[in-house]
């Protein structure tokens, strides 16, 4: 299965959804990693340090990783980026889309999930000048990176027991943002906390919360964990 992850910088699939990325592409799905912006500038980072980080991140996860260059702290929602997140979504062919959850304190992620939202539409679109065959995937589902301080209300877990190691390894390939920036350290540890709390509402080592606007279907009950 083709699926699309979306970020709005470099960081944010792995630090909302590395351990389901990283068990998904075990399983034999073909995941991409779409970065809106390069996520700069920053306090410790550059468009080259992020890039390089960006990419060692990827080979943890064992994905592959794509970038738009949109402009980082005034990312807007537009036809034009609609457009580049439809063509990307039909150069993929993907069948799943990921992206963050569309309540949130940071405007670059409000701005992706619109973003998204909307080219999930136009790259379905005939007689368009997008390039690749017309698509609309079947699900779109929002995954926890938000800059907000209360606890999600998930629709959805997955059971990521197994897979915390590489998502840890994943986040912390970011040096400039969350080993140099030490304000940014604690991140990792409350991830790791939250790993184990969301894994403890389904009787897991750890888990990652998802949202969803559509209902899932359950071909019978031994899908449940």
């Amino acid at each position: 299965m083709n699926i699309l992850v979306v970020g709005p910088h470099p960081d944010d699939q792995e630090l909302g959804m590395g351990g389901t990325i990283a068990k998904l592409v075990q399983q034999g799905h073909n995941v991409l990693l779409l970065d809106m912006t390069n996520g700069e500038p920053t306090p410790r980072g550059s468009p080259e340090i992020r890039a390089k980080e960006a990419a060692k991140a990827a080979h943890i996860l064992g994905v592959k990783r794509i970038g738009l260059e949109l402009p980082n702290r005034v990312l807007v929602h537009s036809i034009e980026a609609r457009h580049k997140v439809a063509g990307v979504i039909r150069e993929h062919q993907a069948q799943i889309i990921f992206t963050p959850f569309f309540q949130d304190a940071h405007p670059d992620h409000l701005a992706t999930t619109r973003i998204v939202e909307d080219a999930r539409f136009d790259a379905k679109l005939t007689k368009t000048k997008l390039a690749g065959e017309p698509i609309y995937p079947k699900w779109l589902f929002y995954y926890y990176a938000t800059h907000l301080r209360w606890v999600a209300d998930p629709s959805f877990l997955i059971d990521v027991t197994g897979f915390e190691q590489r998502k840890r390894e994943a986040i912390l390939a970011y040096e400039s943002q969350f080993v140099k920036l030490e304000a940014n350290r604690k991140v990792v540890d409350w991830i790791n906390a939250a790993n184990v709390y969301f894994g403890s509402r389904i009787g897991t080592a750890a888990a990652e919360p998802f949202y969803t606007k559509e209902p899932v279907g359950l071909s019978d009950l031994s899908a449940l964990v």
